[in-house]
C-alpha cells in the first residue's frame, strides 16, 4: 500500500497561520488606552496584564516544549487553542475587575500563547532540517505580522 505523502510547505503554512493568530498579543499597545478607560485604571496598571502575558508565554513555552516530547504537537496545540481562546473570551467579560483581566488574559491566555508559540517553531524545525534558520524566521515573522493585522483591524 502507498504511504501518505505530506507536503512540508503545507505544514509551514499552517505554522505561520498559527503564529499569525497568536501574534495578536503584540498589538497590546493599541488596546491599553481603551482598556485604561474601561477599567478606570492607569495605563501602567493595564500594562501589567501584558507583562503577565509575556511572562506566562515564556514559562509555558518551556513546559510546552517538554510536553510536546511526551504527547506530541497536536495535543499541545489543541490545549493551547483551548487555553488561549478561553482566556480571550473570559477577559472580554472582566470589565468589572482589572484583577480578573490579569488572571484571564495575563495568566490563562498567556499560558495558551506559550504553548501555542512553541508548537510551530519546534515542529517546523523537524520538518525542515535543511532550512532550520529560514523556517524559524518565517514562523517568527508570522508572529510579528499578527500584531500588524490586529492593530490594523482595530
Amino acid at each position: 500500500m502507498g504511504e501518505k505523502v505530506t507536503n512540508r510547505w503545507l505544514i509551514a503554512a499552517g505554522g505561520v497561520l498559527m503564529q499569525l493568530a497568536l501574534g495578536a498579543v503584540y498589538a497590546w499597545s493599541v488596546f491599553r488606552m481603551p482598556l485604561s478607560e474601561e477599567f478606570g485604571a492607569s495605563v501602567s496598571a493595564v500594562n501589567t496584564t501584558f507583562t503577565l502575558t509575556i511572562v506566562f508565554l515564556g514559562v509555558s513555552a518551556y513546559f510546552g516544549g517538554r510536553l510536546m516530547e511526551r504527547i506530541g504537537p497536536r495535543k499541545v496545540a489543541f490545549a493551547a487553542a483551548g487555553l488561549y481562546g478561553a482566556g480571550v473570551i473570559l477577559s472580554s467579560l472582566t470589565s468589572s475587575s482589572i484583577v480578573l483581566l490579569y488572571l484571564t488574559y495575563g495568566v490563562l491566555a498567556g499560558i495558551g500563547l506559550g504553548l501555542g508559540y512553541i508548537v510551530p517553531i519546534a515542529t517546523l524545525i523537524k520538518w525542515f532540517p535543511d532550512r532550520r534558520g529560514v523556517i524559524t524566521g518565517v514562523a517568527v515573522a508570522g508572529f510579528g505580522a499578527g500584531a500588524v493585522l490586529t492593530a490594523r483591524g482595530r
